[in-house]
């Protein structure tokens, strides 16, 4: 699967020259992902094409046998989680979809128990890793370095796949990715993810999440966000402009109420107080951002309730019990997306399209 790698014609000088969008081709080998790195390498049917492999794993796993054929596809794999970030969902599900697909995996959550501790570098202990494993998947504080990564790896006599769990407060396309699946389960009765109107309610400014959902829904067809946070923690400008570029629609605004009558999503957000350094963001009050038991009376029926998780004081637990809040599915539906896109990678997709016709028959 290497052997077509388009990175390696290519210096890391020359690529950091170009936009995100120019670099997108980079990480797409016969269109699918040999890297999976930022959301903007997904057009709409490579998010289709995954959302579907995802429902067809799933389904194929719910009997006994089907899981034993998932567990065979990739048993010969090994899969490394880099986590230098804390995490719990990701990291789980990542976890959960490798041992979906019969990978060995192993891990390491604390530079502090690596050779790091000992002066060496991220570079050198992710090359230390691509000699023992076949897929790196990495959650790193840096901005730009799982990119930087692939590039390295591509570069090397062992050009293994690298899948982005989350770079800085700039990218986490597989949260994307889940995100975009649940809209589309959610609304598969109701003209699907076309049309519909999402309100992003929260930290905007260091919402990772926020940032590469909002990347995605530019590819579908009359789709209009909302952008509701107070000043300081509004959407950035290259996000505005990456929509502006798209020709979609959106409003920022700081004022809340008035917009949960109008969406047919909210995507909640805690504050990413993880990023101040001088814990400034603790110091606003971002009480009138939260999603109480009474805005419920508010929010359209169809409407659904999103939130990438953990949550502190944004949605009020009392909420949970209520059909519209689909935060605990997003979880789970993780982990499919997640399966779904290394059996990709790896180029077993086909494998899968196969056995679930054969199921279906």
């Amino acid at each position: 699967m290497y052997r077509d790698n388009p990175l390696k014609r290519i210096s890391w000088a020359d690529y950091q020259q170009l936009s995100v969008d120019e670099r997108a081709p980079y990480f797409l080998r016969k269109g699918k992902p040999n890297h999976t790195l930022f959301a903007q390498q997904f057009d709409r049917p490579l998010v289709e094409r995954i959302c579907e492999l995802a429902t067809r794993t799933r389904r194929i796993a719910k009997t006994r046998g089907g899981m034993r054929f998932l567990q065979d596809l990739l048993a010969e794999k090994r899969a490394m989680l880099y986590f230098s970030q804390p995490s719990t969902r990701t990291f789980l599900s990542f976890s959960a979809a490798c041992q979906i697909l019969g990978m060995q995996t192993n891990e390491v959550r604390d530079a502090a128990t690596s050779s790091e501790i000992k002066g060496e570098s991220h570079e050198d202990s992710v090359r230390t890793f691509s000699s023992y494993f076949d897929l790196l998947i990495m959650r790193h504080p840096t901005k730009g370095f799982a990119e930087r990564i692939a590039w390295l790896l591509s570069n090397s006599e062992r050009p293994v796949p690298v899948l982005n769990a989350g770079s800085g407060a700039d990218q986490h396309p597989t949260q994307a990715l889940l995100d975009m699946y649940t809209l589309q389960r959610s609304f598969e009765k109701n003209g699907g993810i076309d049309g519909k109107r999402i309100a992003f309610v929260g930290d905007l400014a260091r919402g990772r999440t926020v940032r590469s959902l909002a990347a995605l829904l530019r590819h579908f067809d009359g789709v209009k966000a909302y952008f509701v946070a107070p000043d300081e923690l509004q959407i950035g400008t290259d996000i505005l402009a990456l929509l502006d570029a798209a020709g979609m629609a959106y409003e920022v605004t700081g004022d809340f109420r008035p917009v949960i009558p109008q969406v047919d999503a909210i995507y909640m957000t805690r504050i990413q107080d993880e990023w101040d350094q001088a814990q400034e963001s603790r110091l606003l009050d971002t009480s009138a951002y939260h999603f109480t038991v009474d805005d419920l009376g508010l929010l359209p029926p169809h409407a659904i309730i999103m939130h990438p998780l953990p949550r502190r004081a944004e949605i009020d637990p009392a909420v949970d019990r209520d059909p519209r809040a689909m935060y605990w599915r997003q979880v789970r539906n993780g982990m499919w997306v997640r399966t779904a896109l290394i059996a990709m990678t790896f180029d077993r997709d086909n494998e899968i399209d196969r056995y679930h016709a054969d199921l279906i028959r």
